[in-house]
């Protein structure tokens, strides 16, 4: 049965409820924690950005064995070599609800609006499920099912049009666990590091002659992402004007955004196409080491925030306050005169296409370049160069 089917949420809303008549709420706060559950919500970017919320319990749980708990397809790779997870669940296999309940967790955290994961952890009887409850707007995660189910849960609020990670903090405050630490934390296994050393090895990068740069033209939302040829004259403008060694990086399936960028460049010999051609595990250690990152809003942006790398985020339609980097070294390109952005992190299946398209396509390669300039100028005047 389809997870996303409604006969599948009928039947778990159905069994909490039933459950709800034996065994009351799950909204005991725990004397003590020994094993807790965190499910990160959302796509690869959202999950980074719940980092912070793994070094929290780290830094005030510390004897607490933390377990993360969603799809493990995803997580396992993006959190190994961390530091941050002891363990991880897969509440998309037959026998969630079962292996759930066997981790013998005193609670459980999810970190953003997710029906059939509180159901899941409701019905494995953990004493305490906390769940949030979206405040100052609209999600459409939030469906009528999760509203009747939170009832039966410790619930915190999450501000829509505040920032994220320090939303997403606020699921530990139940157990005493207060932070506003939003800094992202990855890491990666010694056979990535060596593989992506090798790499530069053999396209004959040298870190300390060379300027490495690092492109992604697609996005897992194809209304975020900015033209290819937009893309191309960038990365013309950085190798013109840096001497930049240009790499394109992306999944499996973004191959032809890459060789769109390749056919409109006047430099391609100056870029080297890895499309594909990383695991997620490689992924990390290859950004790791790049001295710049550019994109539009899409998950591999974070890994770079993660490894403290610069980032230039071409934002488009997304609210630049809400989840991407920020700080000295990272750089949000906006739509020239915006009055409100179109894509809300709670809220990225319910807006005007017409206006989101008008908003990314609105950002020039002018101020792509300026913004660019003034990252580099910036970085090079903190660290005393000419």
């Amino acid at each position: 049965m389809r997870r996303s089917s409604r006969t599948y949420r009928f039947l778990l809303l159905l069994g909490c409820l039933l459950r709800a008549l034996i065994s009351g709420k799950a909204n005991r706060p725990p004397i003590q924690v020994s094993r807790i559950i965190v499910v990160p919500t959302g796509k690869l970017g959202d999950v980074v950005c719940v980092t912070p919320v793994l070094r929290a319990v780290r830094a005030h749980l510390p004897g607490a064995r933390l377990i993360v708990a969603g799809t493990s397809k995803l997580h396992r790779p993006l959190f190994a070599d961390s530091g941050l997870v002891d363990e991880y669940l897969d509440l998309e296999e037959p026998r969630a609800v079962a292996r759930t309940g066997e981790s013998h967790a005193d609670a459980a955290l999810v970190t953003g609006p997710s029906f059939v994961s509180a159901a899941l952890l409701y019905l494995a009887g953990i004493p305490l499920v906390v769940v949030p409850v979206v405040q100052g707007g609209f999600s459409p995660a939030e469906t009528w099912p999760y509203r009747i189910l939170r009832h039966l849960m410790c619930t915190f609020p999450y501000q829509i049009g505040e920032y994220a990670p320090r939303e997403r903090l606020r699921a530990l405050e139940s157990l005493g666990v207060f932070s506003e630490d939003t800094k992202k934390q990855l890491g990666f296994s010694e056979w990535a590091n060596k593989k992506t050393e090798q790499f530069f090895v053999d396209e004959n990068i040298n870190f300390k002659r060379d300027f490495v740069v690092a492109i992604s033209p697609s996005a897992g939302n194809k209304i975020k992402e900015w033209p290819t040829e937009r893309f191309a004259t960038v990365a013309d403008y950085l190798v013109e004007k840096y001497n930049a060694k240009i790499i394109i990086t992306g999944g499996k399936g973004d191959n032809e955004k890459a060789k769109e960028l390749i056919g409109h460049s006047k430099k391609k010999v100056a870029i080297i196409n890895t499309v594909g051609r990383f695991d997620l595990d490689e992924l990390k250690a290859f950004i790791s080491k790049v001295n710049l990152f550019i994109s539009v809003d899409t998950g591999p942006i974070y890994i770079a925030e993660a490894f403290d790398i610069p980032t230039i985020n071409i934002v488009g339609p997304v609210d630049e306050r809400v989840q991407p980097p920020r700080g000295f070294i990272h750089r949000n390109v906006l739509p020239p005169g915006r009055v409100r952005a179109e894509l809300s992190i709670l809220n990225a299946r319910s807006y005007n296409q017409e206006e989101a398209l008008r908003q990314v396509l609105s950002i020039s390669v002018l101020s792509v370049q300026e913004s660019i300039d003034r990252l580099i100028s910036d970085l090079r005047g903190s660290r005393g160069q000419s």
